[in-house]
């Protein structure tokens, strides 16, 4: 069992690493939880591989500081979606033809 977990923590801080992807699209990639992607690169890798630790901690130090940014413009498109179904909406009711 722990071979297993330390694979995993190598393989998950190797993908991160190289794709610098975020700790929810690794997730998603190797079907297991944020939780145990954030233990075994946070955690974990430190033990097993400190230079790749240490790789992975500026990745993820990196995806942090842009968190805001990307929240922000998710919701920006949310609100424009939104704006967009709303504005179709109105100019049906008032006969108007809208691209």
């Amino acid at each position: 069992m722990k071979i297993l977990v330390e694979s995993r923590a190598l393989e998950l801080g190797e993908y991160i690493a190289s794709s610098g992807a975020t700790v929810r699209s690794a997730a998603k990639k190797f079907g297991i939880s944020k939780s145990t992607v954030h233990k075994d690169v946070s955690e974990r890798l430190k033990y097993i591989n400190p230079a790749l630790h240490s790789q992975v901690k500026s990745v993820l130090d990196t995806n942090k500081a842009q968190r805001h940014i990307r929240g922000g413009l998710a919701t920006r498109q949310k609100y424009d979606a939104v704006r967009r179904c709303r504005d179709r909406s109105r100019s049906a009711f008032s006969g108007e033809v809208r691209p």
